[in-house]
């Protein structure tokens, strides 16, 4: 076997790194503070309910330490999400998106999986997005608050970035 040279390797070593340069340099763009939802006002939480304030975890394992969520419908919702993981965000990036009732998380998924400049949410299924927080990195938290929805009901929440509601990075916001 002949030796290599480093000269014959850079060129390859530029190749195989540009696709992680790339989603560096794109997920660099400044994304909004909480997500709020599906394009419109959400509607006003009922003041005579105290908040429900939930903190969650999501690590490198992707796993969210809290699954399950419930709220009495109009109760305002708060829920923070930290990266407690050490990976980098665009490897390991979390984000949490409450789904309205009837949207099949699967589908949701499929059609974000290629949106990384929207933080994993593909613009065609925002009318499906009851609140979100944004895409995290290590180390980060992002809060978001609204109005539970109305009808009672199971609203799945799932982190939305490629792979990671397949393993399992997913849970349940019940309304009733």
């Amino acid at each position: 076997m002949k030796p290599t040279s480093i000269l014959s390797i850079r060129p390859l070593l530029a190749f195989a790194l540009l696709p992680g340069l790339l989603l560096t340099a794109s997920c660099s763009k400044k994304a909004p503070a909480s997500g709020g939802g599906s394009g419109g006002p959400s509607p006003a939480a009922d003041a005579s309910l105290p908040a429900v304030t939930v903190a969650i975890s999501a690590n490198d394992q992707m796993k969210f330490d809290v699954t399950a969520i419930a709220a009495k419908p109009g109760q305002k919702v708060r829920i923070t999400l930290r990266n407690a993981g050490t990976m980098p965000k665009v490897s390991m990036g979390h984000n949490l998106v409450v789904l309205a009732l009837g949207t099949d998380p699967e589908k949701f998924i499929e059609a974000s999986q290629m949106q990384m400049a929207n933080d994993y949410i593909a613009p065609e299924m925002r009318a499906s997005v009851i609140a979100h927080t944004r895409l995290l990195g290590p180390g980060e938290s992002d809060t978001v608050e609204f109005a539970a929805p109305r009808a009672p009901g199971s609203y799945p929440f799932v982190c939305s970035f490629p792979g990671h509601y397949a393993i399992g990075m997913k849970g349940v916001l019940t309304v009733r």
